[in-house]
């Protein structure tokens, strides 16, 4: 690769998108954002596909105008949602977001004629609404006129990288998310999309995570401000960059996704126990080398559960913290650590205050805090959301235990690896080292790990990571800690079977 070439990662969110830029030997430059918006009504939830591509162009140009030898574009996004076209690429009806309620009937339809544990054993997803084709059967049953001009079905990376090279290609961890890929043969399941009453020729090609789809064409490239010689390569799924952004190659490594969701992902180096995978809801996808796997326990409310804290409850704190110049999250550890010490808090915080994920799979749980009395203060509700969120991680954890999983260490990314309180208490809880990464973003940085390895940039993962994966601290667990938490943990397994029936 010549000197000076430049590696983007483009992420496509639910709400934005965004276009990250490092150098060839991987270090950050500088990245642009757009928002979009998000229409829900009680009946639906979309997004208009025509302001997302307008997103990507604007902050591929933005970068393009800083940088304007970018040499390879990996396009990584969030799952599930998916676009009809015409031939020509061009949207027919708005995108159908995960969240949006249309498709139940369809599944339990597809769940009848098929059987659920043969729909999951086939793709790695427990039958659910979320997923693509139940949605697909929804539109094709309900807007037929739609239906009938539609030449190609998208999922979003797909879509982007069509737009941006005139290839239809979905790399196996997205098309996954649609619940009609065959996650062993890794092709199109025949069988599903039989049952669906959808042609799979309206699918992309689904290739490898990693793959070169071709250089721009002249309109994107009119548009980017790019060169056509730019590359562009289908990433992932948002999740799966995640794990390669976190140097995550074995079941000796899971990760962990400390954003706004709280993301546990473990590497499987055959594929797990299906059984285990079905009984705590959790996805089995295609991992980015060849015959591994990654799954997803994961909880709605990690560091948004902190956020609501402190935004909600923590008012006062934050005029306090301002003055000592520290975050509010800094200072609410703080005061904690010196009314208590090390000690677990006397609070239980059922953390399901966007509803429960893994491994219960039930939007309708919501959030409890137990134990209050009036002398309660703030930073012990703090703390007590803080232990909540890993609390949950631990009954994911063990859920996972039967699956075969083997990790010996956990690789932490996103904002709260870089709470050092919050990292010992995790290493404490699940018994296991926590390792601190530099990025916040490590889905950003696996996506262009993965494009650098496309184009040239680096041998190999291995080569990328040496460049782009840097580990801060080790924290180790303490055995009496970890006692002291398992004691708690007793009670807190109960919690969800106690509230959710009264609410």
């Amino acid at each position: 690769m010549q000197k000076n070439m430049k590696l983007a990662g483009l992420d496509i969110g639910t709400t934005g998108c965004k276009c990250t830029v490092f150098d060839e030997q991987g270090k950050y430059l500088d990245k642009a954002y757009r928002s979009y918006p998000v229409k829900r009504a009680v009946g639906g939830h979309e997004i208009d596909i025509s302001t997302v591509m307008d997103g990507v162009y604007e902050v591929i140009r933005e970068m393009a105008e800083q940088y304007s030898d970018i040499a390879g574009i990996g396009v990584t996004s969030f799952g599930e949602t998916f676009v009809c076209t015409d031939e020509k690429g061009q949207p027919l009806y708005p995108a159908m977001l995960y969240t949006d309620p249309r498709g139940a009937e369809e599944c339990d339809r597809l769940v009848e004629m098929l059987g659920a544990k043969e729909i999951a054993y086939t793709t790695g997803l427990r039958p659910h609404q979320m997923y693509s084709i139940p949605k697909m059967m929804w539109l094709k049953e309900h807007e037929p006129e739609v239906w009938t001009k539609t030449k190609h079905v998208f999922l979003m990376e797909d879509y982007v990288v069509y737009h941006l090279t005139g290839i239809a290609q979905i790399d196996y961890s997205l098309a996954t998310r649609t619940m009609a890929f065959d996650i062993k043969s890794l092709v199109w399941s025949e069988k599903i999309f039989e049952a669906a009453g959808i042609e799979t020729s309206l699918m992309s090609e689904a290739v490898p995570a990693g793959t070169v789809a071709g250089e721009l064409t002249i309109e994107a490239s009119i548009r980017t401000g790019l060169p056509q010689s730019a590359k562009v390569v289908s990433v992932s799924h948002d999740q799966v960059a995640a794990a390669v952004g976190a140097g995550a190659w074995d079941g000796d490594v899971a990760v962990d996704g400390a954003g706004t969701v709280e993301c546990l992902t473990p590497i499987y180096d055959e594929l797990p126990d299906m059984d285990a995978m079905y009984e705590g809801f959790f996805s089995v996808v295609p991992y980015v080398i060849p015959g591994k796997y990654v799954a997803y326990a994961f909880s709605y409310t990690g560091g948004a559960l902190m956020q609501w804290c402190t935004e909600t409850i923590a008012k006062q704190e934050i005029l306090f913290a301002k003055a000592e110049d520290k975050s509010v999250n800094t200072y609410l550890e703080e005061q904690y650590v010196e009314s208590h010490g090390e000690e677990p808090g006397n609070l239980l915080v059922l953390p399901h205050f966007a509803g429960a994920a893994t491994p219960y799979m039930d939007t309708g749980s919501k959030g409890a805090i137990l134990g209050l009395t009036t002398s309660t203060t703030v930073d012990e509700i703090y703390r007590g959301c803080m232990e909540g969120v890993v609390y949950e991680m631990v009954l994911n954890a063990r859920k996972l235990a039967p699956s075969g999983v083997h990790y010996k260490k956990i690789h932490a990314t996103g904002g709260g690896a870089h709470s050092a309180v919050w990292m010992q208490m995790k290493a404490d809880m699940l018994n296991v080292p926590m390792v601190a990464l530099k990025t916040v973003d490590a889905g950003t940085v696996g996506s262009a790990m993965l494009t650098g390895v496309a184009i040239g940039a680096f041998r190999d993962l291995d080569d990328a990571a040496a460049h782009m994966v840097e580990q801060v601290q080790t924290y180790e667990p303490r055995q009496e800690m970890h006692e002291k938490y398992m004691q708690i943990f007793k009670r807190y397994e109960r919690i969800y079977q106690a509230v959710r029936p009264l609410m």
